[in-house]
């Protein structure tokens, strides 16, 4: 197995996000020399990683001989390319229609880069985010550091595979149904879906009937995710929701764990069963109470889940042409983007229902949530696939069932709006990161991420460059 990394003695080093704010506040290197090492490494792994969508390198230069202020002032970032950014094209993961750079900031990216971070571009997603693996008929496939040979996972596969191969320290992602936590899983990351509403979003997520997607980033590190948390925090604050604050250590409180080795509608594969059973175990050690429970919803959920994100496929080909103007050619879409559309065409009916039982399974975790105070489950099913078993030019039947097979945890919780996060845990007989997933009750992100500091301080996780 080859890993692709871009560590090395550079100004960026092997340091975290906050490691690297500490160095360039005490002046051992200056921000020019920080993004200029970032834009090298980029140069060094993205040909094998196909990671990058958009290069703004010179924008990055010129903002790093005078970066705006923040926490985070000169950390060299990327932006996933489904969110606007002043200056750069907003492309979706497809090359269905000509994108001209958008003219000014979306919501989530003004509140992004107030926190001082400086983006180097764009990067490359699944065609509008709908496959859990980034792999594009022309575009090309994302493919993790770890093994080029596997996936980079969901749609923000790019922002993972540059973060975990050492090209930034972190990056932003966003979850419409596990886009944070599979890529992050996947590539050996931290990665926090927040609270439904927690972070500024752009119009077009807000309006949905169900919001399901929610905006954050992917880190190596459980500080730098909490970090980033705390510091948008002070430029959007959701005053409907407990303030998550600076959480900077573990929590002294005991845990209700409810484990949970089945997916909706589907099992584990053998050896992910077993390495969540091990992670139950180290929670034991560690003095929480671990209990294993059912799925808190049934089969109809994955039903539900599934008809509503074709709705968003049916939106996005039928008002293509009105949306991104003449230059759409829907002939340029892939065959799961269009089986989707197909699928919630056929099932127009039925959508109703679907969007109000996913509305109530809200109240479904509130009383589950009565009972236990989080969560343990696999963050996906089975070990990383191979580029090309979700391949999204396969016949839609075949990739829709190979995609429900995988990714049978993480959907829940964009139903629910709980905050769930994929911690590097576990690691498979082959190799690659296999993520353990927990989730809370509604504004609880602050006990996610002291039972993160807990698991990473008494297990560290693997590194790519050992």
């Amino acid at each position: 197995m080859t890993r692709v990394h871009a560590f090395g003695d550079d100004a960026l080093g092997d340091l975290d996000a906050v490691g690297l704010v500490d160095r360039i506040q005490r002046r051992e290197v200056s921000v020019p020399e920080v993004v200029e090492a970032a834009i090298l490494r980029v140069e060094k792994v993205d040909p094998q990683l196909n990671a990058v969508a958009y290069e703004a390198f010179d924008r990055a230069r010129a903002e790093a001989a005078d970066p705006r202020g923040g926490f985070f002032a000169g950390v060299p970032t990327f932006v996933k390319d489904n969110v606007d950014v002043a200056g750069m094209p907003t492309r979706q993961g497809n090359d269905a229609y000509d994108a001209p750079p958008a003219r000014r900031d979306g919501d989530f990216a003004r509140m992004f880069l107030a926190t001082g971070l400086v983006p180097l571009g764009k990067t490359q997603l699944s065609e509008f985010g709908f496959s859990p693996s980034a792999e594009h008929p022309r575009l090309g496939a994302v493919r993790t550091p770890w093994n080029p040979d596997h996936s980079a996972g969901a749609s923000s596969a790019g922002s993972a595979a540059l973060v975990a191969a050492g090209a930034v320290p972190l990056a932003h992602a966003n979850d419409g149904g596990g886009s944070i936590r599979i890529p992050a899983a996947v590539n050996g990351l931290v990665g926090l879906k927040p609270t439904r509403e927690r972070l500024a979003q752009d119009k077009l997520m807000r309006d949905m009937p169900v919001r399901i997607i929610n905006d954050g980033v992917v880190t190596r590190s459980v500080r730098d995710t909490a970090a980033f948390l705390r510091e948008s925090e002070k430029v959007y604050r959701a005053l409907h929701l407990p303030p998550i604050g600076d959480i900077t250590r573990p929590g002294k409180r005991r845990l209700r764990v409810a484990l949970v080795t089945e997916g909706v509608g589907v099992g584990v594969a053998p050896e992910v069963h077993d390495l969540t059973l091990k992670t139950a175990r180290l929670l034991e050690e560690l003095g929480h109470t671990v209990e294993p429970v059912p799925v808190p919803v049934d089969d109809q959920f994955k039903d539900d889940f599934l008809l509503y994100w074709s709705l968003l496929a049916f939106g996005l080909v039928r008002g293509g042409r009105r949306a991104n103007g003449p230059t759409w050619d829907p002939a340029r879409l892939d065959n799961l983007t269009l089986g989707l559309a197909r699928h919630a065409g056929r099932n127009l009916h039925r959508v109703p229902g679907a969007i109000l039982r996913l509305r109530r399974s809200a109240k479904v975790s509130a009383a589950f949530f009565g009972q236990y105070d989080v969560i343990l489950s696999p963050t996906l099913a089975t070990e990383t696939p191979r580029v090309g078993h979700l391949d999204p030019t396969r016949d839609y039947e075949d990739v829709i069932g190979r995609i429900l097979e995988w990714a049978a945890f993480t959907p829940l919780q964009n139903a629910t709006g709980d905050p769930a996060i994929s911690l590097p845990l576990a690691t498979t007989a082959a190799g690659l990161p296999q993520g353990m997933h927990f989730t809370a009750p509604a504004g609880r992100e602050a006990r996610l991420l002291e039972l993160a500091y807990e698991l990473e301080e008494a297990h560290p996780w693997a590194r790519i460059q050992d």
